[in-house]
């Protein structure tokens, strides 16, 4: 963002904070405030930052799981939060992620983040889930889970897993998906439907040899083959079409699958203008479960970043924003 923009959305959210329609929104309605600030600015300025203390970081102890727990300053302990990344070679350790874990206790909550060993190679399986089942097992009730881009799916499925289940008062999707088919179709075609919405986007053709590389060993060879060359009609009908295995690993993946089964209250963030997950996603997993779920359609936010706005919808899209973080301060709570 350049100067100019920074400056106005921070004036725009100190206005928000204060005149919010919302009784006694006091501690927690500034933190929301200051958080958002400090997440689609980049960090310039760093609003939250100078609010607070730096959380401590340190190892948490999970058999199997390198992870790591961010607890908040001072004598008072955060509300336990469980932060899935995304794609991302280094886990835990991007500095991207650890960023955001750290704005997220500066925030109130102690955040736990485990390394999901797929998605440090681009890739992903149903064993991904468990690393994050195994983190809310040793969280408290009541605990928060985001899930962030291609994260979203371990968090939902391990969401909505009887297991752990019980213990999840929240989930936030930033920039997720619900079908794993329909995404890999997106990747892989640059296409994305729902209900009558459609477009197309053109990807770098590296970025697809990059996914299908990673994931061969996932495919047979008839549709490894389709995949490698690239021909969007071929991959068009292998998707439509999908052999059985093909067809049960897309399904082991896919959170619109187990989204009635999630008790938690789920909030829904996308970009209209993501150009890696595209929002139909989001639309689609709401339809799956709509029952105590927020859907927020923003563009403010790319795909798991800051963006610029302009005009009253920029206003519109910060105060809906400022309510899911306002509200996922308040629901650990309870």
């Amino acid at each position: 963002m350049h100067q100019p923009e920074v400056a106005r959305l921070a004036a725009l959210l100190l206005a928000l904070v204060v005149v919010a329609p919302v009784a006694r929104t006091g501690w927690s309605g500034l933190l929301a405030g200051a958080f958002l600030v400090e997440f689609l600015t980049h960090g310039h300025p760093p609003a939250l930052s100078a609010l607070t203390d730096p959380p401590d970081r340190r190892p948490l102890d999970l058999p199997g799981t390198p992870a790591d727990l961010y607890a908040r300053a001072g004598l008072v302990r955060g509300r336990p939060l469980v932060l899935v990344h995304g794609l991302s070679p280094d886990g835990k350790d991007d500095p991207r992620v650890r960023e955001a874990a750290a704005l997220l206790a500066r925030a109130g909550f102690d955040v736990a983040v485990p390394t999901i060993p797929g998605l440090t190679r681009g890739r992903l399986g149903p064993e991904d889930v468990e690393p994050v089942v195994r983190t809310l097992a040793a969280r408290a009730e009541n605990t928060v889970v985001v899930g962030v881009s291609v994260g979203a799916g371990p968090a939902l499925l391990a969401a909505a897993d009887p297991r752990v289940r019980d213990r999840v008062s929240a989930v936030l999707s930033l920039g997720g998906y619900a079908s794993a088919g329909e995404v890999v179709r997106f990747w892989l075609t640059g296409a994305y439907s729902y209900q009558g919405i459609s477009g197309r986007v053109e990807h770098d053709p590296e970025v697809v040899k990059a996914f299908v590389r990673a994931s061969a060993d996932r495919l047979e060879p008839g549709s490894r083959a389709i995949l490698e060359a690239a021909d969007p009609q071929a991959v068009e009908r292998l998707l439509d079409a999908p052999p059985a295995d093909l067809q049960r690993y897309l399904e082991s993946l896919s959170p619109l699958r187990v989204a009635p089964a999630i008790g938690a209250r789920l909030f829904l963030v996308h970009g209209r203008a993501d150009r890696a997950v595209p929002y139909t996603e989001s639309l689609r997993l709401a339809a799956a479960r709509p029952d105590r779920t927020t859907l927020v359609l923003v563009g403010l936010v790319g795909h798991v970043e800051g963006a610029g706005g302009r005009g009253w919808q920029e206003v519109r899209d910060l105060f809906a924003l400022w309510r899911v973080m306002y509200a996922l301060l308040g629901v650990s709570r309870g």
